[in-house]
């Protein structure tokens, strides 16, 4: 069994790769939840909808996210109505967050709603929230604390990033399946995803991080940072703000003992006696995921780096 720690459009690229890889059946994505927000009433998780929709085959892949040719009536008619409608939600995406909404008020856990979801759409990987606890994400900025998607969506990333947090993140556990799965995985990734909020988040679930220094699988981690720069998103200033370099190298701070290999890109070879050590093992490729088959190389270079892979965790 392959366990992939996974946040949003990254982590749903690289899936697509090592599906073509190994068997969908075989692997297990455990999926950031602290992004998660109530919009229009209804509870909506776009780390968990976007894995499940690129797995599906439905994903905008203009966007990376929402449903390809998806219309937008109702969101216009919410804000014809005077409602507020920043967060893009397209009319078949709305039906997901409805549904969803409806099971949770009906009893359903978010493991269970987002296991019945992946199944009627015909995704063979397992996938598992995090935590069916609520734990939202906030970013510390010069106008007050704002959830993520305030942050990103709303205000388009630009305040200044002065802090992190996890609100409730001291009462979350681990969703039903996590921790087994890490116990009995064959090898866990990292996948591409923002190491502060992203995977940070996963790894904040008081157990977690515990639970991945302990597996007896190789640990691997695919560096979202090319030279420099996040391949997407607003990892810069969160990792800035965390005293981390916008680097493969800081990459490597953030996950020094959680780890055993990075994967980093060809651009930022030079960095990778740096990195070697702190202790972790490097392999260097092409990370850059345009198109099928080179989501297809990195996903082979990485389960050959776990296969190879020594312990170097504590």
């Amino acid at each position: 069994m392959i366990v992939v720690l996974a946040g949003g459009v990254g982590a749903a690229r690289f899936l697509e790769g090592l599906v073509q890889v190994a068997p969908p059946e075989e692997i297990v994505a455990i999926i950031n939840t602290g992004d998660d927000m109530v919009f229009h009433g209804l509870h909506v998780s776009p780390d968990i909808d976007i894995v499940t929709y690129t797995l599906a085959g439905i994903v905008d892949e203009s966007q990376g996210w929402g449903v390809r040719d998806d219309t937008t009536h109702t969101l216009s008619m919410l804000a014809q109505l005077g409602a507020e409608t920043w967060f893009k939600l397209g009319d078949r995406d709305l039906a997901v967050h409805i549904r969803r909404t409806e099971l949770l008020r009906a009893g359903w856990t978010l493991s269970e709603v987002t296991d019945a979801f992946r199944r009627a759409l015909k995704v063979g990987v397992r996938l598992l929230p995090m935590s069916d606890d609520q734990v939202a994400t906030e970013i510390c900025t010069p106008v007050g604390w704002l959830h993520f998607q305030q942050y990103l969506v709303q205000r388009r990333a630009r305040d200044e990033v002065l802090g992190v947090r996890f609100i409730g993140i001291d009462r979350a556990r681990p969703a039903p399946g996590v921790i087994e799965a890490l116990q009995q995985a064959d090898a866990v990734i990292i996948a591409p995803s923002n190491p502060v909020v992203s995977v940070g988040t996963i790894l904040a679930v008081p157990g977690m991080r515990d639970a991945v220094t302990s597996t007896p699988a190789p640990v691997v981690a695919v560096s979202p940072i090319v030279a420099g720069a996040p391949i997407k998103g607003p990892a810069a200033p969160l990792m800035r703000a965390v005293g981390l370099d916008v680097s493969a190298r800081g990459v490597a701070v953030c996950y020094r003992g959680v780890i055993d290999t990075l994967i980093i890109d060809q651009a930022d070879a030079g960095l990778a006696d740096e990195i070697r050590a702190f202790g972790i093992e490097v392999v260097v490729t092409d990370t850059i995921m345009h198109g099928r088959a080179a989501k297809r190389r990195l996903a082979e270079t990485t389960l050959s780096a776990a296969r190879t892979a020594t312990r170097r965790r504590p």
